[in-house]
């Protein structure tokens, strides 16, 4: 069973997805960026024993923004995911978090530590805790630069070469000529968009975003930062084992990829039921 719910604040309406049992125990919010709600479809349904609560971060999908921005900022995306654990009424939750959701969910405990139980955060993008964070971030501008350049299909060739690149940005990539669309299965054709939460700059903040150790592990959330098994050597893996070392600990990993808990939803499968096994053991403690 699965309703939907709208929670209207005057910068934006927050469209929710409450799946399962209501009254399961502690609900289970799973957070993406700039993933919507139903990139986590197949993922929600390893636990049907549970409440589960996604969610379309603002501007994404069906959560229409009335602010007059476009950014995709984690502190403000915080408070939306603080509004609608309130709007459950459900006491403290479990989150995790994808990507950039794990960092808007590292903000919410920031800010809003008493909404969290345990979060994990997998494969938080932080480019600016990694040893190669100037190279990470020129790298991330020739992504940018080929979006603005050639559009959707130019951009996401550059983003699929930055993120399965292994180790740390060399000379060596930045040799690399530029991506071929076709290569990736993408089209060449420019649709003239330059929108992309992921491909262009609108998404800065997350990326850049410092986590705030010092209220991060004053905390009472159990902080869990996650990583595949398959992309540990990849930026995002890195980033995760990078934040990981700032908190004072030690990453755990996860089955498959940065998207591992995918199904079919994307066309990017990763191994959903293991990595929801995972996930329960993790969130049990």
């Amino acid at each position: 069973m699965t309703t939907t719910h709208t929670l209207e604040t005057p910068e934006a309406d927050i469209v929710y997805d409450v799946h399962g049992p209501a009254s399961a125990g502690r609900p289970l919010v799973l957070v993406g960026q700039p993933m919507a709600a139903d990139g986590f479809g197949s993922l929600a349904s390893h636990f049907p024993d549970r409440t589960v609560v996604t969610y379309d971060p603002r501007g994404i999908g069906r959560s229409v923004r009335k602010d007059g921005r476009v950014d995709h900022v984690p502190d403000v995306q915080a408070g939306d995911i603080h509004a609608v654990i309130q709007a459950l009424g459900a006491g403290p939750v479990d989150v995790f978090g994808s990507s950039g959701g794990a960092v808007a969910s590292l903000a919410l405990v920031t800010a809003h530590p008493d909404d969290v139980v345990t979060l994990v955060a997998h494969e938080p993008p932080l480019t600016g805790v990694l040893p190669d964070a100037a190279a990470a971030e020129r790298a991330g501008q020739l992504m940018r630069d080929a979006y603005q350049a050639g559009g959707f299909g130019a951009g996401m060739a550059a983003f699929m070469t930055l993120a399965s690149w292994k180790g740390e940005f060399t000379d060596d990539f930045f040799a690399l000529p530029p991506a071929d669309p076709a290569q990736f299965g993408m089209p060449a054709e420019d649709d003239g968009r330059r929108d992309d939460p992921l491909l262009s700059d609108r998404s800065l903040a997350v990326t850049a975003y410092w986590p705030d150790v010092d209220a991060l592990t004053a905390a009472s959330t159990r902080i869990v930062i996650g990583v595949g098994e398959e992309s540990i050597e990849e930026m995002t893996g890195r980033a995760a084992l990078a934040t990981a070392a700032v908190l004072g600990r030690e990453a755990t990993v996860f089955p498959s990829h940065h998207g591992g808990f995918l199904g079919g939803e994307h066309g990017y499968a990763g191994q959903p039921e293991a990595f929801a096994a995972k996930l329960r053991e993790v969130l049990a403690g």
